[in-house]
């Protein structure tokens, strides 16, 4: 009867600490919630410092119940979602297992962090004095954490853990530094972070006779890419390049042709994971391929290898389905038929893979992957070249060049094929494209993007890519983005694995101020694209605007393993410290590597706005001589090398060469203003360059004219830059007051103007000694 009534009230301890638990968690941020036996696990996806504050509110809420005792490990680490055989979703990864072994290392009270996670609290200058070293701890295989205690005013133990004092506390003692073991395979890493949490393990330790200690198994490290493999899931594929085996080479596009209709047709079946074009096409053939590790840099469990052999008339298609979990070969087939026969063997590949993977799908799903894109193959031959194009035009320099290369091949698709729907869609995204990054800022470009897709919805209604193409039309040609989500919508129904349908809409969060949403958004099309470079860099930039300055390296340092020598992305990493901390010696060395290196790449990573801030005339002369003579394009208008020149000179009290400079700025900037008098960030731009003139009333007009057509209620980025530009022009023209609310009005919501550059550009230097711009630049100093 005692340990009966004993018991009744241990449950009753513990359901009063699951609430406490779940209150205080809720309190401190988004989380998910996962079982680990005795106790639970909280899973953040947000910040390091959500689950530390969850942590110290929990441990100050059981201070009003002295019986109940837990300890807490924190560790920043991969976690996957997974589906149980109850078809619910759940959560594992080395991620909650490694914190397991963190509060395995613990008693009572403690809040024990991973290294990693002590690293990344150490940036902020308000958790420093909560970080005390406790040196490295041996756990289960022999492994060794570098462990941190947690405490201050009274919350958390303060006390050497039991375990350490035992023995197996190392008696080196480091600074801050990364979890140092166990050291996972990078690539599980890779896939991992698409959804990578901080993991907040907590064990309740109420006291009966004896504590029941943790028994959770950690996996070896030999054994980790297996088990990352294993939480992935199950219909989850990736089409890897097939091999060209035609004697003719230029049959490459052919071969990838047969390669991307069947990623097409399984990313049409909802029941399927299916990784995107642009990550798998950096597997090309040609080198041995380990698919294990392809699988789990990709999130799949299966993929899908082969090759093509044209000769005449015929094609011979090989295809192999892999359970890269167990390299086992479930499935091959080959056909070999009439070319024109090529793209019913790519549907009828595509079918017998769903039916390999026991994939649920519909009768929509079946006929659209059946269905020929078109009956021209030299039509399909333009478009694959087209689509390839496209695809490199991330950046502005190689927009300018290929964007009208895949517009005249796409032009010749559909006048051969003008059936071919995929084509015309394509084409009006060009255009689109083309409109939206001040390539071609008419009218006239807007329409052709109009029509090439009403070319598409009248082939095909309720065609996915038609959608999704018209929802760029509305996103870049109107900013209109309510329509854009509406298409994206009907989109999504027939297109649940393009990762561009989740890019655009995490476009449309971030241009909505919508930061957590935008964030979440890019975050699954990574899940569907992770190895897509400019994701990476659209993510890294989101987090820029945010201050989210650590996540913003990290993303930056996982773009960097796909392309390492990128120069505009090294040099975005070392700008960060600038940004951050203000300080501008990571850029200058990175700057010098990058130009000892190749010279060519100077305009693209020179970039006058942080050159500025050196402050020397060498910077000044080498920001010039390495600036394009003809622009650059920003926010879709172009810069002229004029109007550096000016700024430049206006720098270093040159005023007369200033005049001559921003005069021969002026001229080209008011011709763009005058043939497109609605563009706000041409009349923004030509503020700036009269307030360079001191023209004042022109500058203020033109400056608050930018900001009415494009205001940060209708787009929070560009919206946000144009009011920045508003603020350097009353700066210049000697509204002080009104330049210091400007700052303050934009510092209230996320944009680019940092710490760094209100404390180190000489734009602001009219506005240094007043207190209240003082006061706005320590605000945003690193705590």
């Amino acid at each position: 009867m005692w340990w009966a009534i004993r018991n009744y009230w241990s449950m009753k301890r513990l359901n009063c600490c699951r609430n406490s638990i779940k209150c205080a968690a809720e309190a401190s941020g988004k989380f998910n919630r996962v079982s680990t036996g005795d106790g639970m696990a909280l899973l953040f996806f947000r910040s390091p410092e959500e689950p530390v504050r969850c942590a110290l509110e929990i441990s100050k809420t059981l201070q009003d119940h002295p019986r109940i005792q837990v300890r807490m490990g924190v560790h920043s680490g991969p976690v996957n979602r997974v589906t149980d055989v109850n078809d619910k979703t759940n959560f594992a990864g080395s991620g909650i297992n490694v914190a397991q072994r963190v509060l395995d290392c613990g008693d009572a009270g403690h809040i024990l962090l991973s290294g990693h996670v002590a690293e990344d609290l150490a940036e902020y200058r308000h958790w420093q004095p909560y970080l005390h070293d406790l040196g490295e701890c041996e756990v289960k295989h022999s492994l060794r954490l570098h462990l941190f205690n947690l405490y201050k005013d009274n919350l958390g133990n303060s006390q050497v853990p039991e375990r350490l004092k035992r023995g197996k506390r190392s008696k080196q003692v480091s600074p801050v530094r990364p979890i140092t073991s166990p050291r996972w395979p990078k690539s599980v890493l890779v896939v991992t972070l698409l959804v990578s949490a901080v993991a907040l393990v907590i064990s309740s330790l109420i006291l009966f006779h004896r504590a029941s200690p943790l028994r959770t198994r950690v996996p070896a490290p030999e054994a980790a890419t297996t088990s990352a493999l294993a939480a992935i899931p199950e219909k989850s594929i990736a089409v890897l390049p097939f091999e060209n085996l035609s004697d003719e080479k230029e049959n490459a596009y052919f071969t990838d042709g047969v390669q991307d209709e069947i990623l097409t047709g399984l990313s049409r079946v909802a029941d399927l994971k299916v990784i995107s074009r642009t990550s798998v096409m950096q597997y090309k053939t040609g080198t041995k391929r380990n698919l294990r590790e392809i699988a789990t840099d990709l999130g799949v469990a299966h993929v899908l290898e082969g090759s093509v052999q044209r000769a005449g008339g015929r094609v011979r298609v090989n295809a192999q389905l892999i359970d890269a979990r167990t390299d086992s070969h479930l499935w091959a087939e080959r056909y070999d038929r009439d070319v024109v026969d090529v793209f019913a063997i790519e549907g009828e590949l595509a079918g017998k893979i769903v039916a390999q993977l026991q994939a649920k799908i519909s009768p929509t799903e079946k006929a659209a992957i059946e269905k020929a894109p078109t009956t021209d193959l030299v039509a399909y031959d333009r478009y694959l070249r087209a689509q390839e194009l496209f695809a490199d035009t991330s950046d502005p320099i190689h927009a300018r060049e290929k964007l009208p290369q895949a517009a005249h091949l796409l032009e010749e698709a559909v006048t051969r094929d003008p059936h071919f729907l995929q084509a015309w869609c394509l084409l009006s995204r060009v255009h689109g494209v083309a409109y939206f990054r001040g390539h071609d800022h008419t009218p006239a470009r807007l329409d052709l993007a109009y029509a090439t897709v009403q070319a598409a919805l009248r082939l095909q209604e309720d065609a996915g890519e038609a959608h999704l193409a018209l929802a760029n039309y509305y996103y870049h040609g109107f900013r209109d983005y309510g329509r854009a989500r509406s298409e994206l919508a009907i989109a999504q129904r027939t297109l649940p694995n393009n990762a561009d349908v989740f890019r655009l809409t995490g476009f449309i969060d971030r241009r909505e101020g919508h930061w957590e949403e935008a964030t979440r958004n890019l975050e699954r099309a990574l899940e569907l694209d992770p190895r897509n470079f400019f994701i990476l860099q659209q993510l890294a930039l989101t987090y820029q605007s945010q201050r989210r300055y650590a996540d913003e390296a990290r993303t930056y340092d996982r773009a960097l393993t796909i392309v390492p020598a990128d120069p505009a992305t090294r040099i975005l990493r070392a700008l960060i410290a600038l940004d951050w901390r203000a300080d501008i010696k990571p850029f200058q060395a990175t700057l010098a590597t990058l130009l000892a290196e190749n010279r060519s790449v100077a305009s693209d990573v020179d970039l006058p706005r942080y050159a500025l801030c050196e402050r020397t005339a060498a910077a000044a002369t080498r920001t010039l001589t390495n600036y394009p003579r003809e622009g650059v394009v920003n926010n879709g208008v172009n810069y002229p090398y004029a109007y550096w020149q000016g700024a430049v000179a206006r720098c270093q009290g040159d005023s007369a060469k200033a005049r001559t400079a921003f005069t021969a700025a002026r001229r080209e900037v008011e011709k763009t203003v005058e043939e497109q008098p609605d563009f706000a960030a041409g009349f923004s731009l030509l503020g700036m360059i009269d307030a360079g003139l001191e023209r004042k009333e022109e500058a203020l007009r033109e400056g608050r004219r930018g900001c009415e057509l494009l205001p940060i209620s209708k787009d929070a980025i560009d919206g946000a830059d144009l009011a920045i530009n508003l603020a350097q022009i009353y700066a210049w023209t000697g509204e002080k007051d009104r330049a210091i609310e400007q700052i303050a009005a934009v510092e209230r919501v996320p944009n680019t103007l940092s710490y760094g550059l209100l404390k180190l550009h000489p734009y602001w230097d009219p506005l240094r000694g007043d207190s209240r711009f003082e006061k706005i630049v320590a605000s945003l100093a690193p705590k």
